[in-house]
């Protein structure tokens, strides 16, 4: 019913035109075909003016009022004032005559529509992606996120792509179908962060006077906090040194500079070990044997392993250097075979010839 009104209105509109240019001497045909084409002009002027000065606003406004977040309320609002845009667009053919133009268009759209679906299946499938992430909200813009490998800070989300800002200051363009196929690690998303870091000592040394100083610095350093309280735990025993792994707790990590916090927290329990005589030990290695029975000329140590690969290969054909004739098959020229030397631990190192 208010579509017909309005096109009885645009009519009666476009026929005043038409009779209006009429008058000042266009032929018929071309007064009508320019009032037609007034009408449709100032119909769409009317609606992209309305949709910028009222629909986009209002719907800000409204999602403003309801604390919707930034990267939700741009794609939203630009949907708004897309489907006004299509509605204004569609509503501006109608009243101006050309019903005809708009049901042809709508055909060779939807023709369209299915071929380029096809020659975008990537683009629809980041469009889609996009979408998820505005619902599911894996991460917000600002947050610090991993994946693949990669890490930065979320500077912008839109519809296809998202941009991230790395920690070298490199700007990286995403498509999101890559945050939602694979394991997305977001250190914002609790607001918090456990570090770790494990220190060693030596057998020697006391492990309860370790563990106090660790947390007593731990308690001490600006950024860590108190709740959840720090803790240390003995998490290893190897060949050199007990391991005390200290877990301690930041807040907004996307924020603060963690890698500062543990570096002073590390650098200070380090001072404190060093004061209380506590030390900190690095692998060692003995090697025992005797280097006499290498003294007397003992062959390489390819021929004492069997290693045919690496002895060295002699010719039977080759001149003798030492006695000026050919070397008989069978025969090698060289000192006596030496036993070698027993070794606790590790083999000792044959000196070169």
């Amino acid at each position: 019913m208010t579509v017909g009104v309005l096109q009885t209105d645009a009519a009666g509109v476009t026929g005043f035109l038409s009779d209006l240019l009429a008058d000042v001497g266009l032929p018929a045909q071309l007064a009508s075909a320019a009032a037609s084409a007034a009408v449709f002009v100032a119909v769409s002027v009317g609606v992209y003016a309305g949709s910028k000065l009222v629909v986009v606003p209002v719907v800000e406004r409204l999602l403003r009022g309801r604390e919707v977040d930034e990267h939700v309320r741009k794609p939203v609002v630009l949907s708004a004032y897309g489907v006004t845009l299509f509605v204004g667009l569609a509503l501006a053919f109608s009243l101006a005559g050309f019903g005809n133009i708009l049901v042809a268009l709508s055909t060779v759209t939807a023709a369209a529509t299915l071929a380029v679906g096809f020659a975008m299946q990537d683009v629809l499938k980041n469009f889609v992606a996009g979408v998820f992430i505005y619902t599911d909200e894996p991460f917000r813009t600002g947050d610090w996120i991993e994946w693949e490998g990669n890490s930065g800070y979320i500077e912008d989300i839109s519809l296809r792509v998202s941009r991230v800002r790395t920690f070298d200051n490199e700007h990286l363009t995403v498509p999101n179908s890559q945050l939602t196929d694979g394991v997305i690690k977001n250190y914002d998303k609790n607001r918090t962060l456990r570090l770790r870091f494990t220190f060693r000592i030596g057998f020697e040394d006391d492990i309860d006077e370790a563990t106090d100083i660790i947390v007593e610095e731990a308690r001490k350093q600006t950024g860590i906090l108190d709740d959840p309280e720090p803790s240390v735990r003995l998490v290893e025993i190897n060949d050199a040194s007990f391991g005390l792994q200290s877990r301690i707790w930041i807040e907004d990590p996307g924020e603060s500079d963690f890698l500062e916090i543990r570096g002073r927290f590390v650098q200070r329990v380090t001072d404190r070990f060093d004061a209380a005589g506590i030390t900190i030990p690095y692998p060692r290695r003995t090697v025992d044997g005797s280097l006499d029975g290498l003294a007397a000329g003992s062959p390489p140590a390819a021929e004492r392993t069997g290693d045919r690969r690496a002895r060295p290969r002699v010719r039977h054909d080759e001149p003798d250097s030492q006695g000026g004739g050919r070397l008989p098959r069978g025969h090698r020229r060289g000192p006596p075979r030496a036993t070698p030397p027993r070794c606790t631990r590790t083999t000792t190192p044959t000196p070169t010839r």
